[in-house]
């Protein structure tokens, strides 16, 4: 049997976050953005930790998702889906994450790597997303996850624990992520302006 190619996930060594404190404050988040709990997720949510300085329309609308691109149909062409977004202009913890285990993990991250926006994604269960790419890494923290979750970057799936370990996943190639499990998937999800597969 082939070895499975692992180098589009790249955990990153000596990073290591509380799990437990994560948890605890994510259900607080959730309870305050109306998330009743991690099993209330319906379809896909984005709760952004971060926003441009003083610019509260930058955690809303197409700046939730930002510009990627997907094999939309059976010819095969590439289209662009969504708006190109800034990235290195988020800088400011949105203030409700400012009593929260969050501030910490997010200044420890943004000392340690070029970050632009940093949300709580999440995904409902036995649900998937498209097959796209987008135009940077994203570095991952999954917070609540199960067995049937596993990420897919070209032919490669791999499942990422809730461990407080931190992964960067090649996201400028084409991927996908499955959520095969009866729980809400949430990795806080940040994008790295640094391409560490260069």
């Amino acid at each position: 049997m082939a070895q499975l190619n692992y180098s589009d996930f790249y955990q990153v060594p000596d990073l290591k976050f509380d799990i437990k404190k994560l948890r605890e404050d994510l259900d607080k988040v959730l309870k305050k953005k109306g998330f009743s709990s991690p099993k209330g997720v319906s379809h896909f949510g984005a709760i952004p930790l971060n926003q441009i300085p003083e610019d509260k329309d930058s955690t809303k609308g197409h700046n939730m998702r930002g510009v990627y691109w997907t094999i939309a149909d059976e010819s095969g062409k590439e289209v662009a889906r969504d708006v190109p977004i800034e990235e290195s202009k988020y800088t400011e913890l949105v203030p409700e994450f400012e009593n929260t285990y969050f501030k910490e993990v997010y200044k420890s991250l943004s000392k340690k790597f070029k970050l632009g926006r940093v949300r709580l994604l999440l995904k409902e269960p036995r649900s998937t997303l498209s097959w796209h790419k987008d135009p940077e890494p994203r570095l991952h923290i999954p917070i609540i996850t199960n067995l049937g979750c596993s990420m897919v970057i070209e032919n490669v799936a791999k499942h990422l624990p809730a461990d407080g370990h931190v992964t960067i996943t090649n996201n400028t190639k084409y991927h996908n992520f499955f959520n095969g499990g009866e729980q809400s998937r949430i990795h806080l999800v940040a994008c790295v302006l640094e391409n560490p597969f260069r």
